[in-house]
This record gives C-alpha cells, sequence and structure tokens, in this order.
C-alpha cells in the first residue's frame, strides 16, 4: 500500500517537540510540533493526518519570540519559530520517539 504523501507535507512539519511539558500535553493526546512560519492550521492538520494517518480533532498554534542574548560584547538574537499544538480525536496515537 502506497501512501498518498506529498513532498508538501514534510516542508509544513519540520519537527516533534520533546520537552517535559509536550510528555505532559501526551497523556492528554496531544503531540507539539515545530512547523513552518507560514503553515497554516488546514495545512498542518492536512499534513499530520497524512505523515502520520491519523485523525486530528483540532490545531493550536503559536509562535515563540526568539530570545535576546548578549555573547562576548555582541548582541544578537535567536530566530522565531513557530509551533503546533496537534489534538487527536480518541483511539489515535502518535510516538514521536520512533519517527515516521
Amino acid at each position: 500500500m502506497t501512501k498518498n504523501i506529498e513532498p508538501r507535507h514534510y516542508d509544513v512539519i519540520l519537527s516533534p517537540v520533546v520537552t517535559e511539558k509536550a510528555t505532559i500535553a501526551s497523556e492528554h493526546n496531544k503531540v507539539l510540533f515545530k512547523v513552518a512560519a507560514k503553515a497554516t492550521k488546514p495545512q498542518i492538520k492536512e499534513a499530520i493526518e497524512k505523515l502520520f494517518d491519523v485523525k486530528v480533532k483540532s490545531v493550536n498554534t503559536l509562535v515563540r519570540k526568539g530570545k535576546t542574548k548578549i555573547f562576548r560584547g555582541n548582541l544578537g538574537s535567536q530566530s522565531n519559530s513557530k509551533r503546533a499544538i496537534v489534538t487527536l480525536e480518541e483511539g489515535h496515537r502518535i510516538d514521536v520517539t520512533t519517527g515516521l
């Protein structure tokens, strides 16, 4: 069986987020992903459903502002990153530790 995965889905979902907060959220059927800055909620939902073969209940997004740092007298800043909190339907799970 061949999945109908398009290359653009890999451009929308950049990586899973593995943190303490993400681990706690996974107990409530939620998974966190870093996504492209211009990705919309419908694009994120479609990409997750195609890549992981699950049903998505809802998608919440947030833009995490980059921190400003001073290193050896030089002012620099980390780039902003967009994250998506994906809530899955009951009975569906994504294990981000195993990969695709």
